[in-house]
């Protein structure tokens, strides 16, 4: 019997191992782009981008933030749209 629990224990362990492995591999993958989403928004203030198209810098705040760091370039491509289209993004 010891040797049947210690298979299972065994095998118990690794099945844990590989959903620990996966689950840490698709946060790193959403932290890398919740960065760039977030760098992108600073980028596109501290270059003034926005100024080229007549409009005022994207404010940052919560919201926009949010939006950057969940949808990544996406994200900032979507509150960039929605803030040249005059739409506020605010609390």
């Amino acid at each position: 019997m010891s040797v049947l629990a210690g298979l299972l224990t065994l095998l118990l362990v690794v099945v844990i191992a590989v959903l620990l492995f996966r689950i840490m591999r698709s946060v790193i993958g959403l932290v890398i782009n919740a960065i760039v989403g977030v760098i992108l928004l600073a980028l596109i203030n501290a270059l003034n981008l926005m100024g080229l198209l007549g409009r005022p810098d994207i404010p940052i705040n919560l919201i926009t933030v949010l939006i950057s760091a969940i949808g990544g370039v996406f994200g900032v491509v979507l509150v960039v749209i929605l803030h040249l289209l005059g739409i506020p993004l605010r609390i």
